[in-house]
């Protein structure tokens, strides 16, 4: 005798205890505690349950997130995952818990290692094994991540996933924007379908949009966030969001890093063969379909990426030599069924990545190679497909937010394939060759404070004459309208040969280093995201100079 699939939900027992899953394969897939534990009792009395397998985990049967124990009608405020946290980690000899900086308010950004002997930066490094950083809540009112993160903790913890450590160390973030979770607001994110409890707020409590930070690093966090990327050095990011975009069909759409300037080996692996695998697997085991991020344009058909710029996440990790992965689930699903789709995203990439780790850490040694030389982008526009692609279109209907009455939008279960041509990648339209070498000038101290929060490394210039180019400029614009706290400019002009003595406080950035990309495109004059884009070198521009030197 055996209960149905649809019924209980996926059961697995491994060798290091048992997990259930909080699913079911059919669309109205939730389940709750009461038909879990009925299940294992009915398996128990007909002798196919080994209750001998849940020992050593009953200290973690209570815990919930704030989301399920609601009935995913609420999400979890920042105390909730610090408890939660804090109890994992005083459960469990194989979860640590440690925190990587502060929010703008002195919240402590909690960070949960498994897979170590302890947390600390020397003992992951010493492992060996391939770094994966999983990150949630970046922009607070997208919250699935943050629920998924802490329920995947709790099942590890329960003795889910035991192959994953032998060849991995996660580090995970369930909550980055941590001020902006507590800016609860019934109204955050309108028509996003819950959770109707209400949810954080989108920038930090400085106001800034915390996915557009990571060149210009204005918010603690963001500085916080790259001092552990620099301590850890994480082979693989994996950044989780929400998306109330498009109309479509998928139920998560992903994205891998989008510069052009992304090492190949990087970009081949996870368009030819990780997020694929992930997705076949996705819908083999669930029959949900996922597919790259992507809006259609009314104005050109055509199925639209974002930016490629590297103030987004994704994208700075890939400037990083390192492996990104961007999350989006459909905002018009229910906020269980997001945080289900986003979990099952997260365990198939982890999957893969505990499958393929030592190939991982070959494509991310390979991607530190030296780019001196090198044609670069600094600025970029969008490619098309070679060929039309088929995109699953989709529908929503109206409810009502029984609180405030306002609409908000349901995801039908239905899917309209149209073919159109797709813009999910970026081309150069503006390259300059690497240089050696860049020399930024003392006057433009706010710049060198920055390459060094970013973990670029610098080293004092030579003394005497040194023949180098120096960027004449002939004109600059300056955008009207401030963004992020700034008016970003764009200086026009060319590089051109002089002799000069370079004064005392002038300091050298060698290309050849693992994030010779990341100081191009910071340095770089032309960037469309660098110092100069983002008004930090104003006052040295107004006065006619750029404060950065080169040599080839």
């Amino acid at each position: 005798m055996s209960l149905p699939q649809s019924a209980l939900g996926a059961i697995r027992i491994s060798r290091g205890g048992l997990r259930l899953a909080l699913h079911a394969t059919h669309p109205d897939h939730g389940m709750n505690r009461f038909r879990i534990l009925f299940a294992l009792a009915f398996l128990a009395l007909l002798g196919t349950l080994d209750v001998s397998l849940l020992a050593g985990q009953a200290s973690f049967d209570h815990l919930l997130t704030r989301a399920e124990a609601t009935d995913f009608m609420e999400t979890s405020s920042y105390e909730d995952v610090m408890t939660f946290a804090e109890e994992l980690a005083a459960g469990s000899d194989v979860i640590h818990l440690t925190s990587f900086g502060y929010t703008n308010e002195g919240r402590g950004l909690p960070l949960l290692v498994l897979g170590a002997p302890s947390a600390s930066p020397e003992a992951v490094s010493a492992t060996g094994k391939t770094r994966v950083y999983l990150q949630g809540n970046i922009h607070a009112g997208e919250v699935c991540g943050k629920e998924a993160l802490q329920m995947l903790l709790r099942d590890y913890a329960r003795g889910a996933y035991p192959a994953w450590t032998d060849d991995l160390v996660l580090l995970v973030a369930p909550i980055y924007n941590a001020d902006g979770n507590e800016r609860v607001d019934l109204r955050n994110r309108p028509r996003q379908h819950g959770p109707l409890g209400g949810m954080g707020q989108r920038p930090n409590a400085q106001g800034l949009d915390l996915n557009r930070d990571h060149m210009k690093l204005d918010s603690p966090e963001a500085r916080s966030l790259v001092a552990m990327l620099t301590a850890y050095d994480p082979h693989v990011g994996v950044d989780l969001h929400t998306t109330n975009g498009t109309r479509h069909a998928y139920r998560l759409t992903y994205s891998p890093p989008l510069h052009p300037n992304t090492p190949d080996e990087i970009d081949d692996l996870l368009r030819d063969d990780w997020l694929p695998t992930v997705t076949n697997r996705i819908k083999q085991k669930y029959d949900w379909d996922y597919y790259y991020y992507g809006n259609s344009s009314s104005r050109r058909l055509g199925w639209y990426t974002f930016d490629h710029r590297p103030r987004f996440n994704n994208n700075y990790l890939g400037l990083r030599n390192r492996i990104a992965i961007l999350s989006e689930a459909y905002a018009y699903d229910t906020f269980e069924d997001r945080v289900m789709g986003t979990l099952w995203f997260v365990e198939e990439i982890l999957q893969f990545a505990q499958e393929n780790a030592g190939r991982i850490q070959d494509i991310v040694e390979a991607a530190d190679a030296s780019v001196v030389g090198e044609a670069l982008a600094t600025r970029a526009t969008f490619e098309q497909s070679e060929s039309e692609v088929t995109i699953l279109m989709g529908e929503v209907a109206e409810e009502r937010h029984p609180q405030t009455g306002e609409v908000i939008l349901r995801r039908q279960d239905v899917s309209h394939p149209v073919s159109m041509y797709e813009f999910g990648t970026f081309a150069p339209s503006e390259v300059e060759t690497a240089p050696a070498v860049y020399y930024v000038l003392p006057e433009a101290e706010d710049a060198i404070v920055r390459l060094r929060a970013h973990g670029v490394e610098t080293a004092a210039a030579p003394s005497g004459s040194v023949q180098v180019e120096q960027f004449v400029m002939d004109s600059t614009t300056v955008a009207a309208r401030t963004f992020q706290g700034h008016n970003e400019r764009v200086v026009y002009g060319s590089w051109q040969m002089t002799n000069t003595v370079l004064p005392p406080g002038t300091v050298a950035v060698r290309v050849d280093q693992p994030l010779g990309r990341l100081a191009f495109t910071l340095l770089e004059p032309r960037s469309d995201d660098g110092f100069a884009n983002w008004a930090l070198l104003d006052q040295q521009i107004e006065a006619g100079a750029y404060p950065v030197l080169r040599s080839r």
